[in-house]
């Protein structure tokens, strides 16, 4: 045993009894994400944030929140009703216990989210911003109201009575609906009115320097009598429902997954209930019948039934924003153009990827590099082919139409479009369909796995002989999440890597085992056991030599069989530092277990997105950039990439970045050894820092 095991037992008596299974050492997946909306939703009461972009994170908390209902607690609920009682492999949590704890955390969450919601409406008031309900309108706005309901929303409205002619009428999700009790001589009958989703849900009144906010669900509700002609209305209730979409695709046996998605889609609209939402301002307490019948209908229980003091689906927020930004034009964030990096100011891409490995990190870094290394080739008469990985693009992508090009030019052209990427294949499958129309080579993923990697390659004849390209990154090939998304992409012509890439696409469009790379790292299995490997080797060269460290910045950490090797290099003094934006499901500074382990998140303007993992080695430094992150379900049930950078300038550049991430005290959070998140802020001396900040300016002072 070396001297600094010995010093490490003599710290830790009964080091050798900490049992790591222990359940108090690790997060639940489940309420770790509802921490970090709550980190999202806090960014409301940021003053660092301009008024409107405040508003702004209230509307992504709720649009967070219902993916979050539509697939997680959906599982769960469908393992509670298929009575498979499989805990936690971490908390040891049964799926009841686990949506019993999702319950009380989502309501203090909500709480939060509507009290920030009250705060924002009285700072918009002062400035002569109202948001009114209907008893508050003067007789002018009521009758601008009034037009609004005879013009826009009255003819696209549709009453479902309820009787024994009339069924439960269908309840989209996600969609508003107004229950409306009614009476008719002395008898009482019930009704529902679906709000349609693409009417305009906020109206804008203006009155001088005064303006006025008004929810279409108000309007209706006030005026929804001239639906029921002959009756009275005398109650009415706001809701909304929200449904599994968390179907298994079956693929076994398809001829055509394309065909197999569309059926999907179809059934996903018609989801089991999993969340009622109600607006329980104006409820009458005599509608607490007709609720629980709501609840009886949707099969639901006690628990899915949010109460909520103040409008239902807050994404609304986002258009309010929309509507007051032109008048406020100061109340959101300064206007920030992504920046063309100098090398290519002049220069084409290609020149430029000859000389060097390039280095993009979005959304300080322009995009336009990665579409112009598309585009360029599909100018090049030399090229000869053209393959790329397409997850999610843009719903007007510059990509599809470039590579549709290319093909109608005679250019090969191999295109994976993964058809499972969840809330987007509607539009994978219209791309794909594109695609295949202008003689692409169309593959539509891997069975039982989705391809999540991000890879172009591209290949030349250049003077007699063959020549590719690269692209890796890990983000999507979207030009519109690439302004709003950090990531980092490599484009490169180094062989080695060129030839993996080659390799790659060959085993994702024929029929083969898992090429032997010589650097790329390639999932399933392959990049958690490269990582389990790589943590292993730290905590020998750190046994020998004393200076281990590791850094992991990553969207989430799930994955037990890493966490317990996190562990293992904690205990031994390995310094492991994790930027890890939303979940987490290890506990730092636990003496004995993960006391050498820190955990920091960053929530600011741009979504952190990009995955970096470095390992000291004892000064040889490796490092990866990858399309994935630690969980089980990226290291083993899809297709990612972890690819190394070689370049020494380009390395010690992303560790300077990495260094920005532990010096921000103003946007990042820290979570602590009792498993809650501190938000950092300038301690004496200190200067506030923001690295999102930093980095834009950085970006912009080295384009002049």
């Amino acid at each position: 045993m070396s001297d600094k095991e010995s010093l490490e037992h003599e710290h830790h008596p009964d080091y050798e009894s900490i049992n790591l299974e222990n359940p108090a050492y690790y997060q639940n997946r489940e309420l770790s994400w509802l921490s970090f909306n709550r980190r999202v939703l806090a960014e409301a009461e940021d003053p660092s944030n301009p008024l409107l972009e405040q508003l702004n994170f209230l509307s992504i908390g709720t649009s967070n929140l219902d993916e979050f209902f539509m697939v997680r607690v959906a599982g769960l609920q469908d393992q509670l009703k298929l009575h498979v009682n499989e805990r936690d492999t971490k908390t040891q949590l049964s799926p009841d216990e686990q949506l019993e704890a999702i319950s009380v955390k989502n309501r203090e969450n909500l709480d939060y989210q509507y009290d920030l919601l009250k705060q924002k409406k009285q700072e918009l008031a002062e400035h002569g911003i109202f948001f009114k309900r209907m008893k508050e309108l003067n007789d002018n706005e009521l009758e601008h109201a009034k037009e609004i309901f005879n013009n826009q929303y009255f003819p696209a409205l549709s009453p479902y009575g309820i009787d024994a002619y009339r069924p439960f009428p269908r309840l989209n999700n996600l969609l508003l609906h107004v229950l409306v009790r009614l009476k008719k001589d002395n008898e009482v009958f019930n009704a529902i009115v679906p709000i349609p989703g693409l009417i305009d849900r906020v109206s804008l009144l203006e009155n001088g320097d005064e303006k006025v906010v008004l929810f279409a669900e108000d309007i209706i509700s006030h005026f929804i009598d001239r639906l029921f002609t002959g009756y009275e209305v005398t109650q009415t209730l706001v809701f909304r429902i929200t449904r599994n979409a968390d179907f298994e695709i079956q693929e076994a046996g398809a001829e055509d997954l394309l065909s197999v998605i569309e059926d999907y889609l179809v059934k996903r609209k018609s989801g089991r209930a999993v969340r009622l939402e109600v607006d329980t301002r104006d409820m009458d307490p005599s509608m607490e019948e007709e609720l629980m019948y709501l609840v009886n209908e949707l099969d639901i229980l006690e628990r899915d039934v949010y109460r909520l003091d103040g409008p239902l689906d807050l994404t609304v927020l986002s258009k309010v924003t929309s509507l007051l930004k032109p008048s406020h034009p100061d109340w959101v964030y300064p206007p920030f153009k992504p920046v063309t990096p100098p090398e290519f100011q002049g220069a084409t891409v290609y020149e430029q990827i000859d000389k060097q490995d390039i280095f993009l990190h979005h959304p300080y870094d322009s995009f336009q590099p990665v579409l112009d290394f598309i585009l360029e080739a599909v100018d090049d008469p030399n090229t000869i082919a053209i393959k790329q990985t397409l997850y999610r693009v843009s719903s007007d992508s510059p990509i599809i139409e470039a590579l549709s090009r290319a093909a109608e030019k005679g250019t090969q052209v191999t295109a994976l479009v993964e058809l499972k990427a969840r809330f987007d294949e509607e539009s994978n499958v219209h791309w794909a369909k594109q695609l295949e129309e202008a003689g692409c080579q169309v593959l539509y993923g891997m069975r039982g796995l989705k391809t999540h990697s991000k890879a172009t390659l591209v290949v030349k004849k250049e003077s007699g002989r063959i020549k590719r390209y690269a692209h890796l990154g890990t983000g999507n090939y979207n030009d519109q999440t690439a302004k709003l998304y950090t990531d980092m992409g490599l484009l490169t012509a180094d062989d080695s890597i060129v030839q993996d890439v080659t390799d790659f696409f060959n085993y994702l469009s024929g029929y083969s085992e898992q090429p032997d790379y010589q650097l790329l790292h390639v999932s399933p299995y392959e990049i958690r056991d490269t990582f389990f490997d790589a943590i292993e080797e730290e905590i020998q060269l750190h046994k020998e030599h004393g200076n281990g460290h590791i850094i992991a910045k990553m969207n989430s950490l799930t994955d037990k069989k890493i966490i317990l090797k996190l562990f293992d290099a904690s205990r031994v003094g390995v310094k492991v530092e994790l930027i890890i934006r939303g979940i987490c499901c290890l506990i730092p500074g636990i003496p004995g277990v993960s006391e050498n382990i820190t955990v920091h998140s960053v929530v600011g303007r741009f979504l952190e997105h990009s995955r970096v993992y470095y390992f000291h080695h004892n000064g040889r430094q490796t490092l990866y950039l990858s399309s994935a992150d630690m969980m089980t379900r990226n290291m083993v049930k899809r297709v990612e990439i972890a690819f190394p950078i070689i370049d020494q300038a380009i390395k010690q550049e992303i560790l300077d970045i990495l260094a920005l991430y532990f010096a921000d005290n103003t946007k990042a959070w820290e979570q602590h050894s009792d498993g809650r998140y501190y938000k950092r802020s300038p301690q004496s001396g200190e200067q506030p820092l923001s690295v999102q900040q930093a980095l834009m300016e950085k970006a912009v002072c080295e384009a002049h």
